[in-house]
């Protein structure tokens, strides 16, 4: 394996920690800027990612395999550490000499010599090990979850005392397997058959979700972007849980639809698709520039009852009164910690201030809403503060409106108590983003 990919993986690392940016934008760029080979961008990429969801269990292992204190060592040498240790129990393809050497000449690569006989002595302690240690769960099933599956012991709580220890262990298991791609079909311009048909010429395997016969997943696809039938317009990615989301609210053909937290647009592609591209869908958001992607996508897509609207979503002005409503308001993001694993490591999850962000734009949505009409709320995130308890708390304060239930799809069904007009959608349940989905109607009278 070429060490350009392992360096490439270490200086996307070392911006992850220091600029605190999503990984996925980072990884992308450099490796776009790379000029490495496809395998070595797979192995990069794998490195890169893997160090990311076991930073907890691999410093937990440094810990006692260092004199020195994990928290006091060289972010640098620190990732090269992790790096080696990753290498040595998750990479099968990597023999032990190569864990150890090459993570010596990173240091040296990097301007680090005069650790490289520290990171020597630790990966070679490394070694000598059959498996990596744990910490004895009798003692404490917070600290063995939270270093098992390298997450917070703070998000282990919430969600063990929420949801109780065997969905927690399910959404954590979760956290270590791929995500699926999800492609909404655009059936205003060809049927989920064709283009399974079309796609799996070309070697891209399908097959369709429970959550909808339009939502088909896509194996091996590459770089979706590339594809022919993308370029046409024949589908945009989309979650399966998002898209039953969208289902859910209920749009059909000659709605007026709002969609107040709309980029980049998928949401209300999946919409206008529901709705045969007949009535009309306002997309807001807070930027021009976000809104941009909406009428980029809607154009590719042959979509042309979306209008923009640029403003706050908590203070939403000049709007037409809507038929339906969705509102899918910015979360702390816990649903998606397999496509995003940096964002467990957060400092702060937003629990103080996003609960109500998310229930000041709920009742701007709400406002925009007709006599009659049924308006969604949701997230992509594990937290019953940002979820339920943000619906109870608006039904509680508007009498006008009432809850509505939702009819799900056969084989989606619920995995704890929670009103009929409430969905959490687990990780575990059918392959999708952790979700959470819910609906209210204003009364006629």
């Amino acid at each position: 394996m070429a060490e350009s990919a392992r360096q490439k993986a270490y200086e996307a690392l070392v911006r992850v920690e220091r600029d605190k940016a999503y990984s996925n934008i980072i990884l992308d760029k450099l490796l776009s800027e790379s000029g490495l080979t496809l395998r070595d961008k797979a192995f990069t990429s794998m490195l890169f990612y893997g160090v990311i969801e076991k930073k907890l269990l691999l410093d937990y292992n440094l810990s006692q395999l260092s004199d020195k204190p994990v928290n006091k060592l060289d972010k640098e040498i620190l990732i090269i550490l992790r790096m080696g240790l990753y290498q040595l129990f998750f990479a099968d393809s990597v023999t032990d000499a190569a864990a150890v050497n090459e993570s010596v000449k990173l240091c040296k690569t990097n301007r680090l010599s005069s650790a490289s006989g520290f990171v020597n002595a630790v990966l070679r302690n490394a070694v000598k090990l059959t498996e990596l240690r744990l910490p004895e769960k009798k003692k404490g099933k917070n600290k063995y979850y939270s270093i098992k599956y390298s997450c917070p012991e703070k998000i282990i709580k919430l969600w063990r005392s929420a949801y109780g220890d065997e969905i927690t262990e399910g959404i954590l298991l979760s956290l270590s397997e791929k995500p699926l791609l999800y492609a909404r079909v655009n059936t205003l311009k060809i049927t989920p058959e064709k283009l399974a048909e079309r796609l799996e010429k070309k070697g891209i395997k399908t097959e369709k979700s429970i959550v909808s016969g339009n939502c088909i997943a896509m194996h091996g696809a590459g770089s979706v972007q590339e594809l022919e039938e993308y370029r046409e317009g024949l589908f945009h990615i989309q979650d399966a849980a998002c898209q039953l989301c969208c289902g859910l609210l209920g749009a059909v053909s000659g709605d007026i639809a709002a969609d107040v937290c709309a980029a980049p647009g998928g949401k209300s592609f999946t919409i206008a698709e529901i709705m045969n591209n007949k009535g009309q869908i306002i997309s807001c958001d807070l930027y021009e520039s976000r809104l941009r992607l909406v009428s980029e996508g809607a154009n590719r897509l042959g979509i042309n009852i979306i209008r923009t609207h640029a403003g706050d979503s908590s203070k939403l002005e000049n709007m037409p009164q809507a038929d339906v409503v969705l509102c899918d308001v910015p979360c702390s993001g816990l649903g998606i910690i397999r496509r995003k694993p940096e964002l467990r490591y957060k400092d702060e999850l937003g629990e103080e201030s996003l609960p109500q962000l998310q229930y000041e734009i709920l009742c701007s949505a709400a406002s925009v809403l007709k006599k009659g009409g049924r308006l969604v709320y949701s997230t992509c995130t594990l937290n019953p503060a940002e979820n339920g308890v943000n619906i109870k708390r608006f039904l509680s304060k508007h009498e006008e409106f009432e809850p509505a239930p939702l009819e799900l799809p056969e084989g989606i069904t619920h995995l704890i108590q929670e009103p009929e007009n409430e969905l959490t959608v687990f990780p575990q349940m059918c392959r999708t983003d952790g979700f959470f989905i819910s609906a209210v109607r204003r009364k006629k009278a």
